[in-house]
């Protein structure tokens, strides 16, 4: 009597197990499951690209300081900053108004004219 009581324990127990396996395969396995895992690789794989992209813009950096400083270029540069350059003539000063243009060409402008 004991060895069919545990037989059965044991069969039940291993139907349990088998049911609950079979259903978790087949939730994994349904569209939206799918949809969820899939998008967790594409952002997972967006990170990587960009841990990638850092990588790449650090070793480009480092890279560049040691081409100027083996070609002796990574001292400052003497002169004005493009802030401190003096106005040229004949160019407009920065926020100053001018009147409008009226030197418009007087022909029009014909796209067959050179054909």
């Amino acid at each position: 009597m004991f060895r069919r009581a545990f037989w059965f324990t044991t069969g039940a127990a291993a139907g349990v197990w088998a049911t609950t396996k079979v259903q978790r395969k087949i939730r994994s396995l349904a569209p939206d499951a799918l949809a969820v895992r899939a998008a967790d690789k594409a952002v997972e794989g967006g990170h990587r690209l960009k841990e990638f992209a850092l990588d790449v813009r650090a070793g480009m950096s480092q890279r560049e300081v040691e081409l100027k400083d083996a070609l002796g270029l990574s001292a400052p540069v003497e002169g004005p900053s493009h802030r401190e350059l003096p106005a040229q003539p004949g160019r407009q000063q920065l926020g100053a108004r001018s009147a409008p243009r009226t030197n418009y060409p007087t022909h029009p402008y014909d796209r067959n004219e050179d054909h």
